[in-house]
């Protein structure tokens, strides 16, 4: 039978994961290659999704006119109806059509969106948010994502810029934020704004075997959850105060949104979210009204690392309903 495999695609800074599924939507197989995002070249990373896609193939014994569709969740700024990159802050793509090469070199429609956009749409569909009207999600990485449902259907936004919850301002005069604000979330409770405050606090003479785990402004989560279970007491100090952020911004967007759940995801929740899930619940209602409180779930995401994946395979089967 022709035309019955997706191919869905996490696309980051880093690395390509591609998965092959079948028309049940049962995995067939899957392969992760890393990225050389470095400079101005726009198509080298175009180079290592076809590999990864001609891998798949090769894998699964599929033939180009077999595939249904290829989709994929990308980081910056996506045009997802016409396909273009309009910003990528960790790839070197600008006003770029990732679309048409694609499409044409295995003539299939692909599809494209916000990796995190796309990752809180995979578990609208297939995960812990399943089946709710109205989600929004906080991703905790290196850097703050936002995702947002209402009622059923992926929100993005004027020119698909919207839901930067990371970037919701808490602190008008604290730390700096890589967009050029000061006091966003994601200077306070990402990875970069924990090792900011690890750093600080190692200057400042405190003892932390944090310290010389952080390399070009971050650590890695399994570090953080080795210390933590080490009892370092800068790195309690810093995952306090990131969920004590957490907790306003998701106290928040709970008042803003009324939202059936709230999940978290991404590397940090992946490695750490039952510490970061319990202390964001012990706060969290005191910063939104009660009678909203009382309806919304709070929950860690269920698909971690691919939750991308199938945000892609949704992107396939909501376009082919």
């Amino acid at each position: 039978m022709s035309s019955q495999y997706d191919i869905c695609l996490d696309i980051g800074g880093t690395k390509v994961l591609g998965v092959v599924f079948d028309g049940s939507g049962r995995e067939v197989c899957r392969i992760k290659k890393k990225t050389k995002s470095q400079g101005d070249d726009m198509g080298n990373v175009e180079q290592v999704i076809v590999s990864v896609v001609d891998e798949l193939l090769a894998q699964a014994g599929i033939a180009k006119k077999e595939i249904h569709a290829i989709a994929a969740g990308a980081p910056g700024v996506i045009n997802s109806e016409s396909g273009i990159v309009m910003f990528s802050p960790n790839l070197p793509w600008r006003d770029y059509d990732i679309r048409t090469p694609i499409a044409k070199r295995y003539g299939a429609p692909f599809y494209i969106g916000n990796d995190v956009n796309v990752g809180v749409l995979g578990e609208h569909a297939y995960g812990v948010a399943k089946g709710a009207e109205n989600v929004v999600g906080f991703f905790v990485g290196t850097g703050m994502g936002g995702g947002l449902i209402l009622n059923g259907e992926l929100f993005c936004g004027t020119d698909y810029k919207g839901a930067e919850f990371g970037h919701m301002v808490l602190v008008d005069e604290g730390p700096l934020c890589n967009c050029g604000q000061r006091g966003c979330l994601e200077a306070l409770s990402s990875k970069r704004g924990m090792s900011a405050y690890i750093l600080e606090q190692a200057a400042r003479g405190r003892k932390t075997e944090m310290a010389d785990k952080i390399e070009n402004g971050v650590f890695k989560s399994k570090m953080l959850k080795k210390a933590l279970a080490n009892g370092d007491e800068v790195a309690v100090e810093a995952v306090s105060r990131a969920c004590h952020y957490l907790a306003i911004a998701t106290g928040n967007m709970i008042n803003a949104i009324s939202p059936d759940i709230v999940l978290y995801g991404g590397g940090v929740i992946e490695a750490v979210g039952d510490i970061f899930l319990e202390k964001i619940r012990a706060e969290v209602e005191r910063y939104c009204m009660p009678s909203i409180f009382e309806s919304v779930r709070i929950e860690q995401a269920a698909l971690g690392d691919d939750s991308v994946l199938y945000g892609a395979l949704s992107l396939i089967k909501g376009d082919s309903d």
